[in-house]
């Protein structure tokens, strides 16, 4: 699928790092250093420009080695970038770790991934079918104790 892009940024574009990776690299367009204090959220801008095709959406996530080895997340993971919208991505980045965190220039801050999504529309009902797990909420999957659960 071919998907227009403009770059006002002088990093290349957004890229696959390997042959099966799922998401592309994205990187932070800024002048300087950019210093991030501990628990602080800043919206850092990319210089990417994309034109989705309707159908599709783009999810902006946070990258395993800055999170693992900086502390650094995506505040609002995954970031939904519709199909719709024509600004600039940026991105959210929050410093979950107890030091200042510095973003070099072209550093790559995030991934993105490109999804095809389907919309729905609601059939208001009185109830709902009946299910195996039923009403069970949060970590009720892996409990011995739900109905109709055979114990090993």
């Amino acid at each position: 699928m071919k998907v227009k892009i403009v770059n006002h940024s002088p990093y290349p574009l957004p890229s696959y790092a390997t042959l099966l990776s799922a998401g592309m690299d994205m990187r932070a367009n800024v002048d300087s250093e950019l210093i991030i204090k501990p628990l602080e959220r800043v919206l850092v801008p990319t210089g990417i420009f994309i034109a989705l095709p309707p159908g599709y959406e783009a999810q902006i996530r946070p990258r395993s080695g800055m999170a693992s080895k900086k502390g650094i997340g995506v505040l609002n993971s995954p970031g939904t970038i519709d199909a719709d919208y024509r600004g600039e991505v940026k991105i959210i980045l929050v410093n979950m770790s107890g030091e200042p965190v510095t973003i070099e220039p072209g550093e790559r801050i995030a991934q993105m991934i490109v999804a095809a999504f389907t919309r729905v529309e609601w059939e208001e009902a009185e109830v709902l079918d009946a299910t195996e797990r039923g009403t069970g909420g949060f970590g009720s999957t892996g409990s011995q104790d739900l109905p109709g659960r055979v114990s090993e």
